[in-house]
């Protein structure tokens, strides 16, 4: 028997016989996905041709990545570097893979890298590393909300074995309760190894909760309740971290900034304290940075990772001072980078060649290396945007710059 063509499962949808979502259980991937745009296009007068050219196998991301397909968007990818990461997870030069439709990003993160490989590369650390999800409790009172924390202090490896027989791979590392009236918090954080791990540690604090709600007089509310913290500026995870956090550091020679940069290191270290830090305080930021997010969201789109996460990696604090030999001593603090190098976006055959630029593709030697490394070239990306931006500021050459390459 014959496969529908994508005319014919848009004329059923059309009549009422299917419906839009059910097109997959009717046809291959591809086929329901044209349908979509015919009828889409139909409906809005939009020319949807673009959006049926992608590289990806449509059948691998329907229900897993996406819902609804349409096609794809296609995002220019530049490359800055090489640049070379001293890192705890690997040591090597890198070339960057950034996705982006802005442009100067690329130059500019590139013209940082020249100056860090000139002084002699960045160094990187992932000083801790876990997801959180933080579910909500109701109980009565205080006095039944110490007893809940009381329990789970006394019951924390119950928690771990709870939590722990729904993923093979994730491992419970504390819980910390927060006592709010009569809501409990308790802030479940997870060592997911290569994985960004959001699923994992929500599968497994479910199966936790079950064990909360069968032993104590404590009932679930919501398996998140926001004190996790996903997708949203949050201080707690600008201080206790979420994901990777992760800082990186270069020394810039006098001469560099000099002749590279068209400043001086005491130009750039007072822009930093006027600009990133009071400048940042007075408006209130959580991020105390130039623009850490555009490099965060070049690379996270460039290797597939959750975009929406852009909000916690950015949550960045930038130092610069001079040394006592008078050169340039610059570093980047990024509190909850949540990335991976498995599941997820990283799958798709775009993101996978930007991961092999890196050198990180697939699971690690030891587990969660490959994503400490991808946590550290993002830190080192950064590092570099930030010391370009501020270099140009301080040459008051920003201006000109976006004149030139981004219009």
């Amino acid at each position: 028997m014959s496969q529908p063509t994508p005319a014919d499962l848009a004329t059923r949808v059309r009549d009422g016989d299917l419906r839009f979502h059910e097109l997959e259980d009717h046809a291959d991937a591809d086929a329901a996905t044209a349908a979509r745009r015919l009828l889409v296009a139909e409906a809005t007068d939009a020319d949807l041709d673009p959006l049926g050219e992608y590289a990806f196998d449509a059948e691998a991301v329907h229900g897993s990545n996406i819902e609804n397909t349409l096609g794809g968007v296609q995002v220019p990818v530049g490359v800055a570097g090489p640049v070379t990461v001293d890192g705890g997870a690997d040591s090597a030069e890198r070339y960057l893979p950034l996705a982006t439709t802005e442009g100067a990003l690329v130059a500019s993160i590139n013209r940082g890298c020249s100056a860090i490989e000139a002084g002699g590369g960045a160094t990187a650390r992932v000083t801790k590393s876990g997801m959180t999800r933080a579910p909500v409790f109701r109980v009565a009172g205080v006095a039944e909300a110490e007893a809940l924390v009381a329990w789970v202090q006394d019951n924390e490896p119950a928690l771990a074995e709870a939590a722990e027989s729904t993923t093979s791979h994730g491992e419970l590392l504390d819980v910390t309760p927060y006592v709010v009236g009569n809501n409990v918090f308790l802030r479940f954080r997870y060592d997911t190894k290569d994985a960004m791990g959001m699923n994992m540690a929500t599968i497994a604090t479910r199966e936790a909760c079950d064990a909360v709600e069968a032993e104590t007089d404590a009932s679930l509310v919501a398996l998140s309740g926001n004190l996790c913290s996903d997708k949203k500026p949050a201080a707690i995870n600008a201080v206790e971290g979420r994901g990777r956090s992760v800082v990186a550091d270069a020394t810039i020679p006098r001469e560099v900034v000099e002749d590279r940069l068209r400043t001086t290191p005491e130009a750039v270290a007072e822009l930093n304290t006027r600009k990133n830090l009071v400048g940042s305080a007075k408006a209130g930021a959580l991020g105390f940075n130039a623009h850490v997010a555009n490099a965060v969201a070049a690379m996270f789109l460039a290797t597939g990772q959750d975009e929406a996460q852009v909000v916690e990696g950015a949550n960045a604090i930038t130092t610069a001072e001079t040394t006592d030999d008078g050169d340039l001593y610059v570093s980047v603090s990024l509190a909850s980078l949540e990335v991976g190098t498995v599941g997820g976006g990283t799958k798709l055959p775009t993101q996978q060649a930007s991961l092999e630029i890196l050198g990180v593709a697939g699971g690690g030697d030891p587990a969660g290396s490959n994503a400490d490394a991808l946590a550290e070239s993002i830190a080192v990306c950064a590092l570099a945007g930030e010391l370009n931006l501020l270099a140009a500021l301080g040459s008051r050459h920003l201006s000109s710059a976006h004149e030139e390459l981004g219009r």
